[in-house]
């Protein structure tokens, strides 16, 4: 075997997917969690850019693998962004004496000294029950497992064996959903 073809061959080989996730996946994960707030997010998107590289039949082909990935990892998190305008119950705040508090803070709050607070928590929980039961089926599902259950979105979708973009896009819904059903109480609670 000559220097030559021995070089073409670790080429071929450092251009493997195995060997584009060992040299790239960390690098990566910084750059996608220095442009977004949750790691579950950055998480995601980096499963979602190894999908997209894992589906090329020609990766060894590529001129700037960096520039690829770079590439398809902004276009990630622009959808990321253009969905995200479907945030969690957990963003929605409101401005108290203290400052600003989380709805999941209040609703996870101790209310045994506070009757105001807990007849405020058992309305919230019955009227999301109530939007709860509204939702189709699979956006229900989606909704809790994710915001209940604290499972990332990316986990939803291996486990119902959908794609993320669907899970994504239930989550969406849902929440908008709930938003509008909900919207009376968060107004009642900013003031």
């Amino acid at each position: 075997m000559d220097y030559t073809h021995t070089l073409q061959m670790s080429d071929k080989q450092s251009s493997s997917l195995p060997e584009v996730v060992r040299n790239y996946g960390a690098q990566l994960l910084r750059f996608i969690k220095g442009k977004v707030k949750k790691v579950e997010d950055a998480e995601d998107i980096l499963q979602e850019v190894w999908y997209q590289t894992s589906r090329l039949s020609n990766i060894d082909q590529l001129e700037n693998v960096s520039a690829w990935l770079y590439s398809i990892t902004r276009n990630k998190i622009t959808d990321l962004y253009r969905k995200k305008k479907t945030d969690a119950i957990e963003d929605h705040t409101y401005m108290d004496d203290e400052g600003e508090l989380k709805i999941k803070e209040i609703l996870l709050a101790d209310d045994s000294n506070n009757a105001e607070l807990k007849l405020f928590k058992e309305v919230f929980w019955e009227e999301l029950m109530k939007a709860l039961d509204e939702l189709p089926e699979k956006q229900r599902d989606v909704f809790v497992l994710n915001e209940i259950e604290d499972m990332t979105l990316q986990q939803i979708a291996d486990l119902q064996g959908e794609n993320i973009k669907t899970i994504i896009s239930r989550k969406g819904y849902a929440v908008k959903h709930l938003r509008l059903r909900l919207n009376m109480l968060y107004e009642e609670l900013k003031y």
